[in-house]
């Protein structure tokens, strides 16, 4: 697949890596001619200085030979503008851009984004997808990362276990005999530096995080036996009140029974979003002031999310969130670097929406029946929820028998409406939706079971 990535940002940046990694042909755009040249010396792509919403700069990285426009630079109008003269000009098929004002996002204009409109395929709203991760993390605190697939049906969990886990030095295939009303499938298992299938010999340690599949209904039991189990937060601090802590305190407001206060440093914005808030107190001021943290109750919040521009301030807030009595901290973080950093100083939670954004992309970027990806531990394996087709080798056989790939393993099946976790005598069937984790050197081997056959016409 050829691809044009227009901008070299950490976004940009990423995607080009990932794709460089499947040897995918890449050629990023940037008007940064040291961003591109710090591109094209690190990976194996090519390079062109320009605007992207320029027809010449477009035809310069072969636009007449792509097969897809990646836009994520700074500017809206550039992304849009990009994609327009990618398809009006090249005809190129996929056109993606990342959108960040939400007026273009407004459900009044939905139509605005069509293919006799505008033809973006695909909008990229990291605040909208970021403000989801804090949400699903608010919800759930125990685990340290969560992504929902088949229409929200199925849950993918990432726990850490501790020392006191009851399952720990067991064989997993021993565990549902031990805990029977324990269903999940334990999928992989970071350990130390490394991250691994999990076979049915296996045997979990502590201090392992380990991402699990099961009904969504199940996820709280399967928390409360291996990790520890945490109540929804009921009262909850938001540092930054940009798009992100906006849409989270408005979603917060939504669910209700949640006591919520926000802190903007900017005081045009803080007066703007608190006539737009309903039950959410705004304060003024910065989330480093103890004693606006202190004003704002944090001694008793069970949870204090730092969402502001900034990492160090995020990671700085976190910190003394914890010291001035908050139980839990969960910080937004741009630099893959800080997310290590925040965590051996004792913050909880943080949340990359560099890697949220690639995971969107990728699910674009995957051949076959593919509807959603989720790629961990920044690439290492990827989560994917795919439909199978009558034409898929993994059809009809079961699966002690399917020869699967050592690095894949299937973890749920949904088939009308029930949730089902994969035996040995399992046997797919068509239109099922099933969720399965991969290892980076076999996703196109995943990609493989789940596309559409010629003979499927």
């Amino acid at each position: 697949m050829r691809t044009i990535v227009c901008g070299a940002g950490r976004v940009g940046y990423g995607i080009a890596a990932r794709l460089a990694k499947e040897r995918a042909n890449v050629t990023i755009i940037d008007q940064s001619a040291a961003l591109v040249r710090s591109v094209t010396e690190r990976l194996d792509v090519q390079g062109v200085v320009g605007s992207g919403a320029y027809p010449e700069v477009l035809a310069e990285a072969g636009a007449a030979d792509t097969d897809m426009v990646i836009a994520v630079t700074a500017s809206d109008e550039v992304n849009i503008v990009s994609c327009q003269i990618a398809h009006s000009l090249f005809g190129i098929p996929t056109k993606i851009a990342r959108i960040r004002a939400q007026s273009y996002l407004d459900s009044r204009y939905a139509d605005v984004f069509s293919r006799d409109n505008i033809p973006i395929d695909v909008i990229i709203s990291p605040e909208r997808e970021v403000a989801d991760a804090v949400l699903q993390r608010l919800t759930t605190p125990a685990a340290f990362d969560i992504k929902s697939f088949a229409d929200g049906r199925i849950w993918a969990v990432g726990l850490r276990l501790r020392e006191d886990c009851p399952v720990l030095d067991t064989p997993l295939n021993q565990i549902r005999e031990l805990f029977p009303d324990l269903e999940i499938t334990i999928m992989g298992v970071h350990r130390g530096d490394g991250f691994f299938r999990a076979n049915v010999e296996d045997q979990l340690q502590a201090g392992d995080e380990v991402y699990f599949v099961c009904d969504r209904s199940k996820v709280d039991r399967a928390i409360s036996v291996l990790g520890e189990s945490q109540a929804r937060a009921r009262r909850v601090i938001l540092i930054g009140g940009g798009n992100i802590g906006f849409a989270v305190a408005r979603s917060l407001e939504d669910i209700g029974q949640t006591k919520i206060r926000l802190i903007e440093q900017d005081g045009d914005r803080a007066a703007a979003i608190a006539e737009q808030l309903d039950r959410t107190i705004v304060l003024e001021g910065s989330g480093l002031d103890r004693e606006l943290l202190r004003e704002a109750g944090v001694a008793d919040a069970e949870t204090v999310v730092a969402l502001t521009n900034s990492d160090e301030i995020n990671l700085l807030s976190g910190v003394i969130a914890k010291r001035e009595g908050a139980r839990r901290s969960n910080i937004l973080v741009n630099e893959p670097e800080y997310g290590p950093l925040a965590q051996s100083v004792g913050v909880d939670r943080f949340i990359d929406p560099r890697a949220i954004t690639i995971s969107t992309v990728l699910q674009h970027v995957r051949r076959g029946r593919i509807k959603s990806v989720y790629s961990i531990l920044d690439g290492e394996a990827e989560l994917i929820d795919a439909v199978a087709l009558e034409t898929s080798n993994l059809v009809g056989t079961p699966l002690s028998e399917a020869n699967l790939p050592s690095g894949v393993v299937i973890g749920a099946i949904l088939r009308e409406g029930e949730v089902l976790l994969p035996r040995a005598d399992t046997v797919v069937q068509p239109e099922d939706r099933v969720v399965v984790l991969a290892l980076r050197e076999h996703v196109a081997t995943v990609e493989q079971m789940f596309r559409v056959a010629v003979e499927f016409f």
